[in-house]
């Protein structure tokens, strides 16, 4: 990092530094930033308890956040002066008791709030000259509060109101110091960025540290400052930079730049009619260009050059595969647990499982294992409650009737109940009501009644802003997912163009939401989470949608999403990642057991894990909520993520030994442990005579 350490001074001045470095030792006294290009004041400074110290000037620092020195309660000194700062929270300072000088000169501070000062009990000189003051009645206690000891020099000087221009701070009368109206707005910004109404369109404002904002949209809005609709065009379905028009409530049109036509200007001049690509490679097709798709056996831009497969270079084959060239082709012998022409896929283990009772089967390679329900145990979950193996005579669970459950007796009844797996229903948990939905996961049903109209209602849960819920169509469509955390619907009962809807609420928050869908001929409807209904009319000739293809929920068939995608009914066919709590069909709830085909599901829905994907380094995952997580790093590492490792360094230093009034005749040598980990200590500790000298002339060793 280029900074030079004297014991416990670190000098870091003058290093074009962007930021304060990491590793500086936490024992550290004397801390010199001064003169780099710095814009934030440092986050971990209240690591340094002891520092006495601190120079932060001629910067580029803007905010001086709450709480942000709080834990340096031996500083004495803190030099700010000539950086950008225009607000002084009034938790800035908190916890400087020690501090006597402060320098906050050569700044764009204008207001000062009352209090900010209030810990400085040792204060003995401030400086804030050269600061554009506003002096109205919200700065009377700073004028009154550096009289008291006359702790500024009389270098601050008022800017406004005009009144008070120019007067000094000191020596102004607190009489002078009254508010006639309101501050200019650039003023008032400076502390408050929520003060320009940045937000549009009737959003509410929220204030945020460092002089950040948010926007909290109005129903119907979104963008950083809600300054675009959501209509037909949210998402621009145009592609290739196309320019997104909305025609009517739920319709769109593309205009497509040059080089592109199409409906969505998916379509662009052939520039393969005089390609050079050889050896019967394909050509395919660019902007204003072409590349071409070399046949097997062959590579170069042109696909001239012959390829040796087996290469280190090219070898395609994976996890482990043998590769074998066959002159123009290759083959790949693939290790146990894999398949596919590359040795790519894993192969499913679990398609032949032996889990007994409700188990569910975690595929691995070249091998599985059984997770089993409540009350079952074993390698396939095939031992059952000790209950019943004890007394297999008398237990009424011994020939129940529970399809997905666990038998259970109570005290003093006269007949068992069934405790249902998680995700199955009913008296005898006979009704599969819940799953949960993964990577190409999805579940086939019979095709969508929708004569004379159709109902459809789905609770679920997720944290992902892309999948789909509910696909059922051929040219004709319904089709919902999720579209950048929002609920997009596209709807075509063959009366072009397309119908889209997009919902006002975003949820991929993790928590619960049920959105209904309403099917009334060209009519289409949808309401979420019990909140204003809003309606789509595909208009036309056409009065119904009429589908004859299968009905798919959280996901969709390969062959179906090509179709899909081709068409434009969905924008991504990745399947639906969370958990489908229930889906009701014109008020009847449905049963996932009677699905033409389940694919990669799994029954119930399984509570959100924070620390399953974390990024603790050197540390423990601790669940904070629902959808955070806090680390707890190793001893000595430190940082968000536990990723600094720990350090400990030799300080070597010089300086005089002083015993009762007598010191030695020069100065010696010397060395600190200097570090983050309370396992820095010395590996050898040396012995030496050292000469000592007395005021009274003695000497002695």
């Amino acid at each position: 990092m280029g900074c030079t350490c004297t014991g416990t001074v670190v000098h870091c001045s003058r290093r074009k530094l962007k930021s304060a470095p990491r590793n500086i030792p936490p024992t550290t006294t004397e801390l010199y930033l001064d003169v780099n290009d710095i814009s934030r004041m440092p986050e971990d400074l209240n690591i340094f308890k002891d520092l006495e110290r601190l120079d932060l000037s001629n910067n580029q620092i803007t905010v001086l956040p709450d709480n942000i020195v709080s834990n340096l309660s031996k500083l004495s000194t803190l030099i700010l002066s000539y950086n950008k700062l225009q607000c002084i929270q009034k938790d800035s300072l908190l916890g400087l008791k020690s501090l006597r000088i402060l320098s906050l000169q050569g700044n764009d501070i204008s207001m000062i709030p009352d209090g900010a000062f209030r810990e400085l009990v040792s204060i003995t000189h401030i400086a804030l000259g050269a600061n554009p003051l506003y002096c109205d009645c919200n700065l009377r206690w700073l004028s009154e509060w550096i009289k008291q000891d006359y702790i500024e020099p009389g270098i601050a000087r008022c800017a406004e109101p005009r009144a008070m221009k120019d007067k000094l701070v000191l020596t102004a009368a607190s009489s002078g110091f009254v508010c006639t109206g309101k501050p200019e707005a650039e003023v008032l910004a400076k502390c408050d960025a929520c003060y320009t109404f940045p937000c549009q369109n009737g959003a509410t404002c929220r204030p945020k540290p460092l002089r950040d904002y948010e926007c909290i949209c109005a129903p119907g809005y979104h963008g950083i400052n809600c300054e675009y609709v959501i209509d037909a065009c949210y998402g621009n379905p145009c592609e290739n930079g196309g320019t997104c028009k909305v025609l009517e409530a739920g319709r769109f049109s593309c205009h497509c730049p040059a080089g592109y036509e199409g409906d969505r200007c998916e379509t662009n001049i052939d520039d393969c009619v005089d390609n050079k690509c050889e050896n019967n490679a394909t050509c395919i097709d660019l902007i204003e260009e072409y590349k071409c798709r070399c046949s097997p056996g062959y590579t170069g831009n042109y696909c001239e050059k012959k390829i040796n497969f087996c290469s280190k270079e090219f070898n395609p084959c994976k996890n482990g595969a043998t590769c074998i060239d066959e002159n123009y082709s290759y083959s790949c012998a693939c290790a146990l647990g894999f398949t596919g022409d590359n040795c790519t896929i894993n192969i499913n283990d679990c398609v032949d499982h032996l889990c007994k009772n409700g188990g569910t089967c975690i595929d691995g390679i070249n091998s599985y294992r059984c997770q089993c329900q409540d009350g079952f145990s074993g390698a396939f979950c095939e031992l059952e409650n000790m209950v019943d193996l004890l007394y297999p005579q008398t237990s009424p669970c011994q020939h129940h009737d529970c399809k997905h459950g666990n038998c259970f007796m109570p005290s003093n009844a006269k007949d068992y109940i069934c405790k249902c797996w998680q995700g199955f229903t009913g008296k005898l948990c006979e009704s599969l009501t819940s799953i949960s939905f993964h990577e190409g996961s999805y579940v086939e049903l019979d095709p969508l009644h929708t004569k004379p109209d159709a109902k459809i209602s789905i609770t679920f849960a997720t944290e992902q802003k892309y999948g789909v819920m509910l696909y059922n169509g051929e040219t004709q469509h319904l089709a919902v997912e999720l579209f950048r955390g929002r609920i997009r619907v596209s709807y075509d009962v063959g009366n072009y163009p397309v119908s889209t809807m997009f919902s006002y609420e975003t949820v991929s928050d993790g928590e619960s939401h049920t959105v209904e869908l309403t099917l009334v001929k060209k009519n289409f409807t949808m309401r979420v989470d019990n909140g204003t209904s809003r309606t789509i009319v595909n208009e036309g000739a056409k009065e119904y949608l009429e589908v004859s293809s299968p009905l798919f929920i959280g996901g969709i068939s390969e062959d179906a999403a090509k179709s899909a995608l081709r068409q434009w009914h969905l924008r991504n066919t990745s399947s639906f990642d969370g958990c489908i709590k229930d889906v009701r069909l014109n008020g009847k709830l449905l049963d996932f057991m009677i699905a033409r085909k389940q694919q990669r599901v799994t029954p119930g829905c399984a509570e959100l894990e924070p620390c399953r994907d974390h990024l603790c380094k050197k540390g423990r995952c601790i669940p904070v909520d629902k959808t955070s997580y806090e680390c707890e790093c190793r001893k000595g590492w430190s940082g968000t993520y536990c990723d600094q490792a720990p350090t400990c360094q030799k300080e070597p230093y010089r300086e005089y030994l002083e015993e009762d009034g007598c010191r030695s005749n020069k100065m010696i040598k010397m060395a600190n442990c200097v570090g983050s980990c309370q396992c820095c200590r010395p590996q050898r500790i040396k012995r030496r005579s050292v000469r000592m000298i007395c005021p009274n002339g003695t000497k002695y060793t």
